[in-house]
């Protein structure tokens, strides 16, 4: 008789990560944390040259580090190119080291990719999206391999969703969820 399978391990195969620096990290973190498919999602820091750095750090544009959101997704629910087509709609692709007033290379657009198959899919993405014309400029997303990941402060984490009245989260990251849940509404868990 064969003993039960382990759960964790039949998981860990229909688990990916993604890395994705759009700007704030508070924007793109709750809009993945409302896509079906992602299992967990948390804000940080990856592409630096500093170890363990803080968030004064890297917004005073010293380390070299990237703002990102870091999810973990089942790809068995949602693929990585939605997951991008996601990133690519609710941040501006074409602004080099900018999101909106946030000025730095700290909130530089930038996919992290995890396996050679992600970084097919993020060049193709890019080509497909700049072809067809859907920004008036050229999209400067960064496409890198994925860097040691730094989990950025527990206050950062889930941020908006403790935080909707905060203003930066009612101007800024309000629109971007509202945004996503009526152009991506069949991506959203229920």
């Amino acid at each position: 008789m064969r003993p039960p399978p382990d759960r964790y391990s039949e998981n860990m195969a229909t688990q990916e990560t993604a890395t994705l620096g759009g700007g704030c990290f508070w924007c793109l973190e709750a809009v993945y944390q409302e896509m079906a498919g992602v299992l967990s999602v948390a804000s940080g820091y990856m592409g630096g040259r500093v170890d363990n750095p803080t968030y004064d750090q890297v917004c005073g544009g010293r380390t070299g580090h990237v703002e990102v959101t870091q999810l973990v997704f089942d790809p068995a629910v949602v693929s990585f190119r939605d997951v991008l087509g996601v990133f690519f709609t609710i941040h501006d692709p074409t602004s080099l080291d900018r999101q909106g007033n946030d000025v730095g290379s700290q909130y530089r657009s930038a996919i992290f990719y995890h396996s050679d198959e992600q970084k097919r899919v993020a060049e193709e993405e890019i080509q497909e999206i700049n072809a067809e014309g859907i920004w008036s400029k050229p999209i400067v997303t960064e496409v890198r391999p994925a860097e040691k990941f730094y989990r950025a402060e527990d206050y950062h984490q889930q941020y908006f969703s403790n935080h909707p009245n905060q203003p930066y989260c009612a101007y800024i990251v309000a629109p971007k969820v509202k945004k996503f849940r009526e152009k991506f509404a069949a991506l959203m868990r229920h």
